[in-house]
């Protein structure tokens, strides 16, 4: 005789259904659980109750002759399924998957990753959420509040999966005919449990989606399921656990059964025995704030409780739910601005969390990819640094650097490039390699983003090219696509680095991102890529830049002069690296000098805007020789003057060797400042020339007096020299020699 089937209709990573779920098994001691999922990675479901598994996880499922084409079924701790494989396992019960097979699904779709609903006709609402339908229906704004207040914490609700079931029942009798794949699971689902029901020796207990209840319950002719089936395409196929995170969990991710809030149902099943749950998360909220620097008081927080018991008794429900909470939390603890609740909701809402698996898991696709292509470039990985050289001209050189960079994009540095050069054109690369252990964990986290190191760096880059909002750092992630060889992923960043560029006025965010896309430009001769539309990129944003720069150097603090002035030396040297048009030199080259004959431009900066100018040669030696003076004169205020010294000298103290003019004009100043004055900005004085090595300050004492003679071995005033020298002659003579004073 067949065993009792008892159907148990559930929402996905539903917490109140996870946890009537365990009651109702609890109660019912099935002696086998089928669970909805792909039947032929059943083998894997007892590892979910192993000690080292800590979720989120997915069960990856694969093509095994293309990777690519993989599904992720994510599990979490307050998924009704994995409670129950959890319950399974613990009681000794029989335990399988009996939705279609991988190898099924995976053979009807031409390649891709999916993030398996497991619940739904396609394109079809009601089916994809319907529980969420229900609650959308009654006036919420997520099916857990439904759940939780009409449903679970009811009184006076009849059985729960019963009351489920006839809502399913309405439900689907609003829609069309199913979908064929649909169909076919449904089918095979029917199928399993009849088998399991012939097989069992105690009740079976089948937990499903609530959407497929009503067509699980109906009868069904076992030849009419077969025929269903039939013909039906099949792929071979690997399966193995993956890490998930909370965020791939929300439904804004893409995921079709994802939750609203991860953070809000992890807080429900966290909670489930725990009846003043709403001061707990109300608490969590002041928590959140106050690392983010916000005032909350205790105060505020009680206030924040009793509005939120108000708001559900208004609204007619049996206790604060989600929407209840945060209208009282924005309220009370954000003083009614949506803004401060926006700044936190991320964090609450959704969370980080991420996964673990167990050491045992079978071998993931990242793991064989990488194995693949460390045969094919004949890279073995070794526990021990060894050096490797690489030449890009030769087909090895660029597949292994190729592999190297995209692992880097994964965060697995198996390679720390050395020295990749910095003239234009470089074909050599120089890596150190270490393979450690930890970097196969990385890559199993990786899988996340895809199933092939291809497919995964690219998605990985492309994720942090869509969430960067900074310029500069936009640049250098186009860069990181293109030096791995990932169009997909570079052609998208440089569309993003166009449209962002053309809608900033930021001057330091253009500077910021020129120096990384001249590395692009550079990088073009040694590898295939398409970067004809940054190099029409480059020329407009350095225009912008040009442009914005005169205003954007303007009464400065010095922290940021000093942040300016990196940024226009840095874009200068991408611009000569970049071997711009003269046109285009010649624009930032009057930006530059509009910036030194500034007033109000801030002192540091214009100092190194003027530097530029002499070493590109637009200014002669005779301009410079001038401005400096000028800058330096008597009616030059001490600290505008130290400045503009400060940019134009630090770093390239050595041109006072050569240039008889500008070392007069620095003589002058030094000669004529106060001793207050002059020591006060000692400090400076030894920074420029700090960079100075011994025989540069003694071919500096030679030129400052008039020797011709390199034979010393160096210079020491000696105690009289005052009484040789005016005092402040002495100082600027112990300043350059480095001597004692």
């Amino acid at each position: 005789m067949a065993a009792e089937v008892s159907l148990f209709g559930i929402r996905h990573h539903g917490p109140g259904s996870a946890r009537r779920l365990v009651e109702a098994l609890d109660a019912l001691q099935p002696g086998t659980v089928l669970i909805e999922g792909p039947a032929d990675a059943s083998h894997l479901l007892p590892m979910l109750a192993d000690p080292a598994m800590a979720t989120p996880v997915a069960l990856l499922t694969y093509a095994e002759d293309d990777p690519a084409n993989a599904s992720f079924l994510p599990f979490a701790e307050y998924s009704p399924e994995y409670q129950a494989a959890r319950w399974a396992v613990a009681h000794g019960a029989a335990l399988r998957f009996i939705d279609l097979p991988a190898a099924d699904r995976l053979g009807e779709r031409g390649g891709g990753i999916e993030e398996d609903a497991a619940t739904t006709a396609e394109d079809d609402p009601i089916g994809r959420d319907p529980i969420g339908m229900l609650a959308t229906a009654a006036g919420y704004a997520d099916g857990e509040s439904w759940w939780t207040d009409v449903i679970e914490e009811n009184p006076a609700s009849t059985p729960v999966f019963a009351a489920v079931a006839d809502a399913m029942t309405a439900l689907r009798s609003e829609v069309g005919p199913l979908s064929p794949r649909e169909a076919a699971r449904e089918a095979h689902m029917r199928i399993e449990i009849a088998r399991a029901a012939k097989q069992s020796d105690g009740p079976v207990a089948v937990v499903c989606g609530a959407w497929h209840v009503p067509a699980l319950a109906a009868k069904t002719s076992l030849s009419a399921d077969r025929e269903v089936l039939k013909a039906r395409p099949r792929t071979k196929m690997k399966a193995t656990w993956a890490p998930w995170t909370a965020p791939r969990l929300a439904r804004s991710s893409g995921y079709g059964a994802g939750v609203v809030a991860p953070g809000w149902c992890a807080h429900l099943w966290d909670t489930r025995h725990v009846g003043d749950r709403d001061t707990i998360w109300l608490a969590r909220i002041a928590r959140v704030m106050r690392e983010r620097g916000h005032f909350v008081s205790t105060a505020s927080v009680i206030e924040a409780q009793r509005l939120g018991h108000a708001l559900a008794a208004m609204r007619d429900r049996p206790h604060p739910g989600f929407e209840e909470l945060r209208e009282a939390a924005i309220a009370c603890l954000c003083n009614g601005e949506r803004a401060i609740w926006d700044d936190i909701a991320a964090e609450l809402l959704i969370g980080s969390t991420v996964g673990v698996i167990p050491a045992g898991t079978p071998l993931a696709p990242l793991l064989e990819d990488l194995q693949r292509q460390q045969k094919a470039t004949r890279l073995k990985p070794e526990a021990l640094e060894r050096p490797l050289t690489l030449d890009l001209r030769s087909d090895s050189g660029l597949a292994r650097s190729t592999l190297l960079h995209r692992l880097s994009a994964l965060d697995v540095p198996w390679g720390r490039l050395a020295d990749a050069g910095r003239s234009r054109g470089t074909f050599r690369e120089n890596w150190m390699l270490a393979w450690e252990p930890e970097f196969a964990v990385r890559l199993v986290e990786n899988l996340v983003h895809g199933a092939t190191i291809a497919d995964a760096a690219g998605a990985r880059l492309g994720e942090a090219m869509r969430a960067e909002t900074d310029l500069g750092a936009l640049a250098a992630l186009v860069r990181s696509a293109m030096i791995a060889d990932l169009p997909h992923a570079t052609e998208a960043g440089i569309a993003l680095l166009e449209r962002r560029a053309a809608l900033t006025s930021d001057c330091q965010a253009l500077l910021a991102a020129l120096p990384p896309m001249a590395d692009v430009l550079r990088y073009g001769e040694a590898r295939s890529g398409t970067v004809e539309h940054l190099a029409g990129l480059m020329p407009r944003i350095v225009v912008q830049a040009a442009l914005a720069l005169p205003y954007a150097a303007r009464n400065l603090d010095a922290d940021a002069a000093g942040t300016m002035r990196g940024a226009i030396l840095a874009a200068e040297g991408a611009i000569q690296l970049a071997q711009l048009a003269p046109d285009i030199v010649a624009t930032w080259h009057d930006a530059l000098r509009k910036l030194s004959d500034d007033d109000q431009a801030t002192r540091l900066v214009a100092g190194a805007a003027a530097r530029l100018l002499y070493e590109a040669e637009p200014l002669t030696a005779d301009e410079a020789a001038a401005l400096l003076a000028r800058m330096l004169s008597p009616g030059t205020p001490v600290a505008e003057a130290a400045g503009f010294f400060e940019g134009f000298l630090e770093g390239a103290g050595q041109r006072l060797i050569h240039d008889t003019a500008l070392r007069e004009a620095v003589d002058a100043w030094f000669t004529g400042l106060e001793e207050e004055s002059f020591v006060a900005n000692l400090p400076l004085f030894r920074r420029v020339f700090a960079a100075l090595d011994r025989n540069e300050r003694r071919r500096l004492m030679d030129a400052a007096l008039g020797r011709s003679g390199t034979h010393a071995r160096g210079y020491r005033l000696l105690p009289g020299a005052a009484a040789i020298w005016p005092a402040h002659e002495a100082r600027v003579l112990a300043l350059m020699t480095g001597a004692p004073q």
